[in-house]
């Protein structure tokens, strides 16, 4: 027997062993198979990132293209001034976080500490402007009007100024030539985000850099891409001290290109100078309905080619200085852009405004009557007023014409033949209890006309308008049939809860105050000046529908490139010719014989044959709008003023004027042709120079003349209450207004760039029955 003792292994030993064994085992395979994936798989790729590590990038922005006008003349370009910017990054390394440095700098440029820091901080929901709403790492510019010895006193005293610099730079200009502010058809800047650097990174896309600013409204966003260009890198090798050891090579800067429009700078200062004239006498003049002044709130003017669509003036009152977004906008500034007793100027209601149209919409109705089956020349009753199940609609004063045409229709804008022919076509369609496939002449005619839809004019967050029809209606019903029924069950007798009632219990059919009210304009339609613009341009060239736009060329900097935009016909008004023929001379009857003449005495109507429509739309809770739709064979203005009046009245004036300057006419009617600003459209490009710079038009430079009073307006005193023919009937059940804060199906919206927050069209309005004249 040994005495060595036994050293067996027991079986719990060996699984242990065994255990071990292949952890050990997999944890090598593990840090093998890794050290296979950053050595050999993906090597190349960490080396490279290893070498940029001692990589240092510097950014030389690019000079960002001019918009210049159809004459070659600047309305957004680019100046140098000392631009003093702070880096987030070095001040956050200082240990009171830079207070101290930027109470400094506060002092130095002359402005409060809090203003400064306040534009250094970084934007989010619960942060108001001003603040930084691009990368926290690209330096933030403070302001854009350093002086050079405030400049020299940052440079000169470094080491109180760390992470501040104060350096030439190229910065954005609007430089509104004679007056023309432009402002939202040109936009702003801003400076780019890090979601949009990330998304700029998807294929096919111009990758952004952190020092990039990017258009956020109008052109500037529209062609943004083109205008940008391409920032320039150069970079530097540098060793573990930050000593630059090399060059790394370098990607050059290459400018933005050069975008003309088709807008003229002086017709575009004439059109923001009169819409703003009349908009003042509006207030001056008497509202005998509400018993107030008109407020005369806001407004807008297109100036339009009839045979292109393209625009030659857009202006939209309010406006704003779009130089205020230069270097950052100012806290004061942003208020009054954005704040609730603002109204809003931000939003080009020439693209953005929507409001019933008034008699301005009858072209639309009279084809569509055509269309149905009813001559353009046949007889048709005009009375004073139309029944309708004992409710009475009348015309303008109860103004009876006899049996007259459609033309004389329009040319006296006669609500009560309208009413007649919508309510035989809604009874046609089987009026209360409608056929399963109804004809909807008028609603048809109104969506072939290219209304209810965004006409594609090349600016952001065009609306697309409403044509209430069947669908939009249901749709309506379903998005605010809760609110209507819970203010039904309220004991209240007023006009809106009375609404509600019919509304909770029928609001989904078409009833035929909805048709009646429709055929003038009325109701729940809306339309935007662009629209209305469009639709009377087509008329005045034979029919076709053009997308509008306002971008004519983009050339590149150095002038080779030359990509013009054309003109793109989008669609055809749905009548023939002969119809057309009859619709053309009935407009010209408007402004020779009709609601328009007052406006138009004086005319030379055999040189220049002058066509109109005026319009005056009810708005329930609201002053009536003014319409004023008109074309020659170049040109289609149409004007409206929100609570401003009637058509010919309160926009009139102005439109006349706008078309005096256009073809050089003078107070006794004739033509000086030396004076006219545009007696055609201009269809060439300007001069290109061999250098790529562009020479504007000596003629154009000079400032617009200033329109003298038309034998027409000067003859006819400022009350903006001009007898016009057209109804205003009083509420009926037959077509109520929906409830205030109620949802509305289809109803507008303006979408910022995610800059500004989403405001409410304050134009558009609940639906009431009223006129048109």
């Amino acid at each position: 027997m040994s005495n060595i003792p036994e050293t067996g292994r027991t079986t719990r030993v060996t699984i242990r062993l065994v255990v071990l064994q292949i952890l050990v085992l997999s944890l090598l395979l593990t840090l093998g198979g890794r050290l296979w994936y950053l050595q050999i798989r993906n090597g190349d790729e960490y080396t490279q990132e290893a070498a940029s590590n001692h990589v240092q990038e510097v950014v030389t922005p690019a000079t960002r293209g001019s918009v210049l006008d159809a004459n070659g003349v600047p309305l957004a370009d680019n100046e140098t001034r000392l631009v003093v910017s702070v880096s987030r990054t070095e001040m956050l390394k200082q240990k009171d976080d830079g207070e101290a440095v930027l109470g400094r700098l506060a002092e130095v440029l002359g402005m409060k500490p809090k203003e400064v820091t306040d534009r250094v901080r970084l934007c989010n929901a619960e942060t108001p402007q001003p603040c930084w709403n691009g990368s926290p790492y690209q330096p933030i510019p403070i302001t854009d009007e350093a002086t050079t010895q405030q400049a020299l006193q940052i440079m000169e005293r470094r080491e109180d100024f760390p992470g501040i610099t104060a350096e030439p730079t190229a910065v954005r200009r609007y430089p509104a030539p004679g007056g023309a502010q432009t402002s939202q058809v040109l936009g702003y800047l801003s400076p780019v985000t890090d979601e949009e650097i990330t998304e700029s990174e998807k294929p096919g896309r111009t990758p952004l850099l952190r020092s990039d600013q990017v258009g956020r409204s109008g052109l500037e966003r529209t062609y943004d891409e083109e205008l940008r260009g391409r920032a320039g890198v150069t970079r530097y090798q540098v060793d573990n001290l930050g000593r630059v050891i090399g060059n790394a090579g370098d990607t050059p800067a290459r400018a933005g290109s050069t975008v003309v429009t088709s807008i003229d700078s002086r017709v575009q200062a004439i059109a923001e100078r009169e819409l703003l004239a009349a908009m003042k006498e509006a207030r001056k003049a008497h509202d005998r309905n509400t018993g107030r002044n008109y407020e005369a709130d806001a407004g807008a003017i297109v100036v339009m080619e009839s045979r292109t669509g393209r625009v030659v003036a857009m202006a939209s009152n309010p406006d704003y200085d779009p130089n205020a977004w230069v270097g950052g906008i100012s806290a004061k500034d942003y208020a009054k852009l954005t704040g609730k007793d603002s109204n809003y100027p931000l939003l080009n209601r020439a693209i953005q405004g929507q409001a019933a149209p008034g008699s301005i919409f009858k072209v639309v109705s009279s084809a569509a009557a055509v269309r149905a089956g009813h001559p353009f020349d046949g007889n048709y009753n005009c009375p004073s007023s139309f029944n309708i199940g004992g409710q009475v609609f009348k015309n303008f004063e109860s103004q009876s014409h006899g049996v007259i045409d459609l033309g004389r229709a329009l040319e006296v804008s006669c609500d009560t033949v309208y009413y007649d022919l919508a309510y035989k076509e809604w009874l046609k369609d089987g009026g209360n209890n409608p056929k399963k496939k109804t004809a909807d002449w008028f609603y048809r005619t109104a969506h072939d006309f290219g209304l209810g839809e965004e006409t594609g004019i090349d600016l952001p967050n065009e609306v697309p308008g409403r044509v209430p029809d069947r669908k939009w209606k249901k749709d309506y019903w379903e998005a605010n049939k809760d609110a209507w029924c819970k203010q039904a069950k309220s004991d209240a007798k007023d006009y809106v809860t009375q609404i509600a009632r019919e509304n909770c219990a029928e609001g989904f059919k078409m009833r035929a105050g909805d048709s009646v009210n429709y055929s003038i304009g009325q109701g729940d339609t809306l339309v935007t000046p662009i629209q209305m613009a469009t639709v009377y341009a087509a008329i005045s060239n034979g029919g076709t529908l053009y997308e509008p736009t306002v971008g004519k060329a983009i050339i590149s900097p150095d002038g080779k490139k030359v990509k013009q935009i054309r003109p793109k016909a989008k669609d055809r008004l749905p009548m023939d010719r002969a119809t057309l023929k009859v619709m053309d001379k009935a407009l010209e009857g408007v402004a020779t014989r009709g609601t328009a003449a007052w406006r138009f005495g004086g005319w030379p109507q055999d040189e220049i044959p002058m066509h109109a429509k005026t319009g005056t739309a009810e708005v329930y809770g609201k002053q009536t709008t003014s319409w004023f739709a008109t074309y020659t064979e170049d040109y289609s203005i149409v004007m409206t003023i929100s609570q401003g009046g009637t058509g010919s009245g309160a926009s009139g004036p102005a439109v006349r004027k706008i078309y005096d300057a256009l073809y050089g006419v003078q107070e006794d009617g004739k033509i000086d042709r030396k004076k006219a600003l545009l007696p055609e459209p201009k269809a060439e490009l300007p001069k290109i120079n061999a250098d790529g710079s562009i020479e504007p038009d000596p003629s154009a430079t000079k400032a617009p003349p200033t329109a003298s009073p038309s034998p027409s307006a000067s003859a006819v005193p400022a009350a903006l209450t001009a007898p016009a023919p057209g109804a205003a009937p009083a509420p009926t059940a037959f077509a109520g207004a929906p409830l205030p804060g109620g949802a509305a199906a289809g109803g507008p919206s303006t979408v910022w760039a995610g800059r500004p927050p989403e405001r409410p069209d304050p134009w558009a309005a609940p639906r009431q029955p009223g006129s048109a004249a």
